[in-house]
């Protein structure tokens, strides 16, 4: 095989690899190269399954071009001549010496189909990562003219992937993420999301006929911890058919041991004396607010289990789920909120092992199509 010196040509091999993948990949190349035959043994993965150009571009020629004779490739290198001038037009930084450090680091070409099954995993996880830090992107624009719908789609695209890892590597039971879930992160707007929560206390409380039209408005879509009491005392009051203003919603407080924190009386009082708008729309605006918080901490949920190299596919399906099934419930509530129901991405069907669709948003939506 002819070998055209360059000045950087050991640079892809020279370089400490950032994550074990690069070993596997080194592998299955060096297997496919030895024995071309053994591709036919290899599934679930395609060129965009490898972390680096160089292997991409070289499992694609291997992929495309047709396979040689076994006992000419014994021979002589001209099948692997083809394949370093066709991954070249892709990576133009492959050299005839990183191809032989692949044939030389491959420990069993037989273990091809393993390696494949290694690669087909990372690439799992990098596809999970990739996809919640795009939902995390989605709610943080605020250029978005309708957030919500689109951050839904998002999650509907997020909830995609998921159950394409899941077809190709189906959880077990009880595998959860060894990583531990972030904790919520304060939105920044938390100054304008506080005045409107007063707000909404404030109007509720002049108003609590209109409470019961905002049912789907539940304690811990606010912020604070003594505005959530406050809604629930708001409720409960409201309820009861007992009397509901400023003094009476304090003696609730009261007895819920709401005060307890330090809140002044005189200061809860000024606050719900000073009502303005309507109760529906705060109570949307918290709602929709809650909304976008939820879909961050389900995106920095699965980011955080999906971004650790030593959860497996299976904990990274149970994990992934069980975070998109608290969207999910706050999407139901949305609905009920704005009498719309946002168009949910179409699901394509997974290629590899598939079957229907398990994610909870999709248990979600069928449920809510039942109840119509």
């Amino acid at each position: 095989m002819p070998h055209t010196p360059e000045p950087d040509e050991n640079d892809l091999d020279a370089v400490p690899p950032p994550q074990p993948v690069f070993h596997v990949e080194q592998a299955l190349l060096g297997a496919l190269l030895i024995d071309p035959h053994r591709l036919n043994d290899v599934n679930g993965i395609t060129a965009d399954s490898f972390s680096t150009a160089a292997h991409t571009a070289l499992y694609a020629a291997i992929s495309t071009l047709p396979q040689p004779d076994p006992a000419e490739h014994a021979k002589n290198t001209k099948w692997l001549d083809r394949v370093l001038t066709a991954g070249r037009e892709q990576a133009r930084g492959l050299t005839a010496t990183y191809l032989h450090t692949l044939v030389q680091v491959c420990p069993w070409p037989s273990h091809a189909p393993a390696y494949a099954r290694m690669v087909e995993a990372e690439h799992a996880r990098r596809r999970l990562l990739t996809a919640a830090e795009r939902l995390i992107h989605t709610v943080h624009d605020a250029s978005l003219p309708l957030p919500v719908q689109t951050v839904l789609a998002e999650a509907d695209a997020l909830a995609a992937v998921v159950d394409d890892v899941a077809n190709r590597f189906p959880p077990r039971s009880g595998v959860l993420p060894r990583t531990p879930a972030p904790p919520p992160v304060l939105a920044p707007d938390h100054t304008e999301a506080v005045e409107e929560e007063q707000l909404l206390l404030a109007t509720a409380t002049a108003r609590p006929d209109d409470i019961d039209a905002v049912r789907w408005l539940v304690p811990d879509d606010l912020t604070l911890p003594l505005h959530a009491g406050l809604w629930q005392c708001l409720t409960t009051l409201a309820r009861r058919n007992e009397p509901v203003d400023p003094v009476t919603v304090l003696w609730e407080a009261q007895q819920r041991g709401l005060l307890d924190g330090g809140s002044e009386p005189g200061a809860v009082l000024r606050m719900l004396a000073e009502p303005a708008g309507s109760v529906g729309h705060w109570a949307e605006r918290a709602l929709q607010r809650s909304f976008l918080a939820t879909a961050e901490h389900t995106g920095r949920r699965i980011e955080a289990y999906a971004g650790d190299p030593a959860n497996t596919p299976f904990q990274l399906v149970v994990g992934a789920r069980r975070a998109l099934a608290d969207i999910a419930a706050v999407r139901t509530r949305w609905q009920n909120a704005t009498g719309t129901t946002p168009p949910q991405q179409r699901r394509p069907a997974p290629a590899i092992r598939a079957g229907p669709p398990t994610t909870t948003a999709a248990h979600a939506a069928r449920s809510t199509r039942a109840t119509r």
